[in-house]
Order: structure tokens, then C-alpha cells, then sequence
């Protein structure tokens, strides 16, 4: 799976990159949880939220059969 997670974060990092930003993978667990970092501008902008709802974990939950939920942590 992770690896699924990884091509499907590939397709999503050029809009973050054109933006000045990024997400990297922190982890991702037994129970379908990503965990993800933004970074760059993704770090301090108030749409981050909404990025990583309706950006990244939209994107996940239909690229990558398993994904349950993505959540943000600072690392």
C-alpha cells in the first residue's frame, strides 16, 4: 500500500510545488491511516485544511483501495 501512496502522492505534489509547496509521507498504519507532512508554504497557509481534506485525502481514498482517513503531523 505504501507504495500505492507514494505514486499517487507523485500526481499530487506538482500543484502543491506550483503553489511553493509539498506533502512528504510520514507513515501510514495497519488500520489504513496516512500520515503526511506539508511542507513549504503548505506549512503556514490557512487553506492547509482544506488542501489536505479535499486535495490529498480525496485523491488517496480513490487512488489507493485501503486508505481510511489522511491526517497532518508536524514532525
Amino acid at each position: 500500500m505504501k507504495e500505492e501512496i507514494l505514486k499517487a502522492l507523485d500526481k499530487i505534489r506538482p500543484y502543491l510545488q506550483a503553489e511553493k509547496g509539498g506533502v512528504e509521507l510520514i507513515d501510514v498504519t495497519e488500520d489504513g491511516i496516512v500520515k503526511v507532512r506539508l511542507t513549504g508554504a503548505c506549512e503556514i497557509c490557512p487553506l492547509s485544511v482544506m488542501t489536505l481534506r479535499a486535495g490529498i485525502e480525496r485523491a488517496l481514498l480513490r487512488e489507493v483501495p485501503g486508505v481510511r482517513r489522511v491526517e497532518s503531523v508536524n514532525t
